[in-house]
């Protein structure tokens, strides 16, 4: 009886599974190997503005469906790549394109990363040579022992 049930659950997780993406992996069809082309490029290069970190190819967010659907559209109209890009990046700025312009705005995405890596080389250098320089300072008995395992070691050498 349980091999029964588990084996109705297994086959209707695989119908909703292969349901889901039958509907998320919609063929697009073009009549143009350029225009196929220009649209894979288009969906890496766009992001998502919902999910983030995901392209609108990778994303399933309703939004990104969307994207995907009017840079189909656009392409099939003949719309050039940067065409496309100028569109989504008036509608929704310059977080949706992964190569964002340099402007002032954007510019603590371009530098920023560089900055925090000069700063914390310059950190770690100044921290290494203010160790080095650091006399260290031996108590009394401390000194007395040194001395003795300095004479000791003298006399097993000579």
């Amino acid at each position: 009886m349980r091999a029964g049930w588990l084996s109705f659950c297994l086959m209707v997780g695989l119908f909703v599974c292969s349901a889901a993406l039958a509907q998320s992996a919609k063929n697009y069809v073009f009549d143009d190997a350029a225009k196929e082309a220009t649209f894979r490029e288009l969906i890496g290069e766009l992001r998502c503005p919902k999910c983030q970190n995901q392209s609108i190819a990778d994303s399933n967010a309703e939004l990104a469906v969307d994207l995907r659907e009017r840079t189909y559209q656009m392409v099939q109209e003949g719309a050039s790549k940067q065409e496309v890009i100028d569109y989504m990046v008036a509608r929704y700025g310059d977080f949706v394109h992964y190569q964002p312009p340099v402007t002032v705005a954007t510019s603590i995405l371009w530098w920023g990363p560089l900055g925090v890596l000069i700063i914390g080389g310059i950190v770690v250098v100044l921290r290494v040579r203010q160790q080095r320089h650091r006399e260290v300072e031996w108590s009394a008995e401390e000194q007395a022992q040194l001395d003795a395992l300095r004479q000791r070691q003298k006399g097993e050498n000579e």
